[in-house]
């Protein structure tokens, strides 16, 4: 049994992430010792319906830049947060974003503190981008900074921003072919509805598996399946998760009587997805 204080604002963050029940929500995170990974993973055990256990966490504010270089063979995607909703839709503090954005895109740093160390130009001088952070807060009163920065290549990359500067795409394919840009973006909006796990099942790593697995064959016995069967099921169930998880196999939004890789052989055949990332606020 815990021994973790649980409070009712712990047990409501767990029932809007899953759409359990509260006292379902409370047990799960009472015997879990209020690990919240560990709760969703014992609600479905449980049987109780999960609506959202890979449903963005609670968010910070901030925004989500996506952006492209100018030939399309690479992208980014920054997260810079704020405190408050207020300043994360303050033009000014959108603006810098951008600037930041349009730096990264055209250097490509390795890491956040790369990032950090680039010049950008201001309104009144030449600065690097930590500088300009630091200059940014003292300005607005509140503690900003880069939380994420993401870089994709390929042959082509496209850029997809949703919800107001909340979640950022960037989607890699495989050619430039006509109507290339906009499968893009079909895929890429695919990919903020649905947050596949991985691109292919060859892409999904072994601890994802074994966690699913064993999520199966306990909600495959407490059904009262024989045990010879318990094996068989669960790989059913775990070939309905690659189904329904890796962005390839899924069922393509717009017309779901296609697989993605159905609906990107329609715009060109041989065009697929090299890689993908996605970023949300708070993710």
């Amino acid at each position: 049994m815990s021994t973790v204080q649980i409070s009712a604002s712990d047990v409501n963050k767990l029932r809007q992430q899953t759409g359990a029940g509260m006292m379902d929500c409370k047990k799960a995170l009472t015997e879990t010792n209020g690990d919240f990974e560990a709760a969703i993973d014992y609600l479905r055990k449980k049987g109780a319906k999960v609506a959202a256990s890979r449903q963005d966490r609670e968010s910070n504010e901030g925004v989500v830049i996506a952006r492209t270089s100018e030939d399309g063979k690479r992208g980014v995607i920054i997260s810079l947060n704020c405190e408050t909703d207020f300043v994360a839709k303050n033009a000014e503090f959108i603006a810098f974003a951008n600037a930041i954005a349009n730096g990264a895109v055209q250097h490509l740093p390795a890491t956040i503190d790369d990032l950090n160390n680039l010049e950008i130009d201001t309104e009144t001088s030449r600065v690097k981008i930590g500088e300009a952070i630091t200059d940014m807060t003292g300005k607005i009163g509140e503690k900003i900074g880069v939380s994420k920065y993401e870089v994709l290549e390929g042959e082509k990359v496209v850029a997809y921003i949703h919800g107001n500067f909340r979640l950022g795409v960037l989607v890699g394919l495989s050619a430039n072919v006509a109507g290339a840009e906009e499968a893009g973006k079909d895929v890429a909006m695919q990919i903020a509805a649905m947050n596949p796990v991985a691109l292919d099942k060859g892409d999904v790593d072994a601890t994802t598996i074994e966690r699913e697995l064993a999520i199966a064959k306990e909600q495959i016995r407490a059904e009262g399946k024989p045990e010879e069967m318990v094996e068989k099921i669960a790989q059913g169930k775990l070939n309905k998760f690659y189904k329904d998880s890796t962005l390839l196999n899924q069922e393509f939004v717009k017309d779901p009587s296609k697989t993605i890789v159905q609906f990107l052989n329609g715009v060109e055949k041989g065009l697929t997805v090299t890689a993908f990332k996605r970023v949300a606020l708070g993710a």
